[in-house]
């Protein structure tokens, strides 16, 4: 099913779920860009809780347990709280989540930009920092149903980005949501063909195409 997600467009499935499931709010904030133009993630919500805190004790070790329990395709997205100023992730958490078959990450904060790209992992973030989250910003908990904007992401939702932004779809009708965007996608083939032969864009929609 990732492989099929990665061959559409966030544009599709937000039609899906807003024409037929009648879905308002499923389209994570604009901030969220891939870090790179052409990057796309698609994958299960692995969901992350932090926020700013200046305390260290057992952090790290919550850290570790984190990316211990990542699973293969599957996408870490952190609800922040509305952190601007430190990094949630970097180089060697990559490493670690890429060994183990993590597909991406949404996230507020990265660094290790450079050393990011050159390891080809998907991530779509809200700035750049080089200042660590140790002493600054704590994670709390993960697995458990995060906000993001006015989304709620439950572990297991479906996660798929690309240069549009982020949308997720509920994971008990993400095999059909994946249906009804392909055959828009199939639809939008002939559209396209109505377009380039000329026919007037009236004409195109008595014919069943859309602008």
């Amino acid at each position: 099913m990732r492989e099929r997600y990665l061959k559409l467009y966030t544009g599709a499935v937000n039609d899906v779920l807003r024409f037929t499931y009648k879905m308002q709010t499923t389209c994570l904030p604009a901030h969220f860009a891939p870090l790179r133009e052409g990057m796309k993630l698609a994958g299960q919500a692995f969901t992350v809780k932090g926020a700013p805190d200046i305390t260290t004790d057992g952090e790290m070790e919550t850290r570790a347990r984190m990316l211990e329990t990542l699973h293969e395709d599957s996408v870490v997205i952190w609800d922040c709280t509305g952190d601007t100023v430190t990094a949630q992730w970097g180089e060697v958490m990559t490493m670690a989540a890429q060994r183990i078959g993590c597909r991406g990450a949404v996230i507020n904060g990265i660094r290790d930009t450079q050393a990011i790209l050159d390891l080809g992992f998907p991530v779509f973030y809200q700035y750049k920092t080089n200042t660590g989250m140790m002493g600054r910003f704590r994670l709390y908990h993960y697995q458990k149903p995060i906000l993001m904007g006015d989304v709620v992401v439950e572990p297991g939702d479906w996660i798929f980005g690309d240069i549009d932004g982020v949308i997720s779809i509920p994971k008990a009708i993400a095999y059909d949501v994946l249906l009804a965007a392909e055959k828009i996608l199939d639809r939008e083939v002939v559209i396209r063909d109505m377009v380039e032969s000329g026919m007037k864009p009236t004409d195109v929609v008595k014919n069943g195409g859309y602008f």
